[in-house]
């Protein structure tokens, strides 16, 4: 059984997906090029190596959980928006995958 936020977070990731909607033909190449350039900061990237150590050590506070669930759902969002401008670059004369 699934917990409340991991409900939330299918149901966020569901809803954001279909906001989105295709990319095709919508998005410019400069716009998706943009997309597939954005990545955590190195200060958020700290953290997140902080906390999945914390979570293999079995160590997690509530907040800390709560957090990890929040970088895993802005994560989603984003690996849904870089795989919409990749699909938005296929096919153009100067592809650029990240």
């Amino acid at each position: 059984m699934r917990t409340r936020n991991e409900r939330i977070s299918l149901t966020d990731n569901a809803l954001w997906g279909r906001l989105l909607g295709p990319m095709d033909g919508t998005c410019s190449p400069e716009a998706a090029r943009a997309i597939l350039g954005l990545k955590f900061p190195k200060v958020d990237q700290t953290r997140m190596r902080a906390l999945a150590e914390k979570a293999r050590n079995r160590t997690l506070t509530s907040a800390e959980q709560e957090e990890v669930e929040a970088y895993s759902r802005v994560g989603s969002i984003l690996g849904i928006l870089k795989s919409k401008a990749r699909v938005a670059l296929k096919g153009t004369a100067n592809e650029w995958v990240s």
